[in-house]
């Protein structure tokens, strides 16, 4: 069993307040919520999932098993009502058990009336296992400060090579099976469209849908254009436009935007589009670049769940044509870049030119290639495995 990197923060917090557990379907919310719970309380968990006919019914009915320490409410936002449920269960019941919440979409999107939760809930993302989950223990980061490696780096070489093959989610990393991994391609978007998305959302073509998922693979790494997705799918800009937008409250994609500051001429609105599963890709550079991202964008989410920093993941790109794939900033305030390379042979003039415009603090170069760790001219470049030790 892997012990998830969010244990100890999710144990302190849900002893006064409700968790929400959000995160791609099949990442571990609901492994990650039993084993959680049982560790706390031995034999006093109830796990209860709006999916079950019979669950269904207690949940509506409030029927709780008596004696239980924490009940586990799983795809409870497919009810239109759930987040006024949960607000009159928690305050009639605060006393006596704890909840947890998990669920295959956003848990703060679904705005469908009634009184707020705020104050009464924590909101963290699970995001897919990384290098430096597997590899390593607790870590307290600080920002502006350097990051350290951490580990075994052997370790996290072969670590890296596996993720980026088998992807972050535990069962198919676990099995390490390419037939597991075609299979787990067949089956995720469907149960995705099919059951998750068509549960909550009103789409009439739910096939044009799946045609939308077949093109986004392709643009990964690249200048979302959603004038151009919408013509392909022959389909207006706002149809195109709120498609993306439910695939990625239901963890298909995430998009990263341009760093807008007035040290530099930036881009405006242009997105770029990356893929939660990032093993789904066949392009083996837009793959590796999937990869980092996925592994950053996970750092920014640990940061301002559990620490409460305001830190996003943007990428660097000016009017003039230069860019560099990611920067981490907390605030709106640099903290280090990021460019993904396959090899170490030219370090990025880009990533040179932003890092002294910008005054970032630290600059990366992070390559496939092995065994490399060396800094030129304020750029550090290293290897993939050694980096992303680094992060949780």
């Amino acid at each position: 069993m892997i012990k998830r990197y969010l244990f100890g923060e999710v144990s302190a917090e849900i002893v006064d307040k409700m968790v929400f557990i959000s995160g791609p379907r099949q990442v571990g919310k609901t492994t990650f919520a039993l084993n959680l719970a049982e560790k706390l309380h031995p034999g006093g968990v109830l796990y209860l999932n709006w999916d079950d006919r019979k669950d269904r019914k207690n949940i509506l009915d409030e029927r709780f098993e008596s004696g239980k320490k924490i009940i586990i409410f799983d795809e409870i936002h497919k009810y239109r009502d759930w987040k006024n449920y949960l607000k009159g269960v928690y305050d009639k019941n605060r006393g006596n058990f704890k909840i947890i919440v998990t669920g295959s979409a956003r848990l703060d999107v679904y705005k469908k009336g009634g009184d707020s939760l705020l104050g009464r809930y924590s909101p963290y993302r699970l995001n897919p296992l990384s290098v430096g989950e597997l590899n390593g223990g607790a870590v307290l980061f600080t920002p502006f400060k350097e990051l350290a490696p951490r580990g075994n780096f052997l370790k996290a070489a072969g670590e890296t090579e596996t993720l980026l093959k088998f992807g972050g989610f535990p069962e198919i990393y676990l099995k390490r099976s390419d037939k597991a991994l075609r299979q787990w391609h067949n089956r995720r978007t469907d149960l995705l469209i099919k059951e998750d998305i068509r549960d909550i959302r009103n789409i009439r073509e739910i096939s044009l849908l799946q045609v939308l998922v077949e093109l986004l693979p392709g643009r990964v790494g690249s200048l979302l254009s959603v004038n151009s997705l919408a013509e392909d799918l022959s389909v207006n800009y706002r149809t195109a436009a709120l498609w993306l937008d439910i695939l990625e409250q239901f963890y298909y994609h995430f998009r990263v935007y341009p760093y807008q500051n007035s040290r530099i001429k930036a881009l405006k609105k242009e997105s770029k589009l990356y893929l939660w599963d990032w093993s789904e890709l066949k392009d083996e550079p837009a793959k590796f670049e999937n990869f980092i991202a996925s592994h950053l964008l996970k750092f920014c989410h640990y940061l301002f769940d559990a620490e409460g920093f305001k830190t996003h993941l943007y990428y660097l790109r000016d009017r003039e044509g230069r860019e560099a794939d990611f920067l981490v900033a907390v605030d709106n305030n640099p903290w280090f870049a990021v460019e993904v390379k396959s090899s170490s042979k030219n370090v990025s003039s880009s990533l040179r030119y932003f890092s002294e415009k910008l005054e970032i603090p630290f600059s990366f170069q992070v390559i496939k290639e092995a065994n490399v760790d060396f800094t030129e001219r304020g750029i550090r470049v290293i290897s993939a495995g050694k980096f992303l030790t680094m992060l949780p």
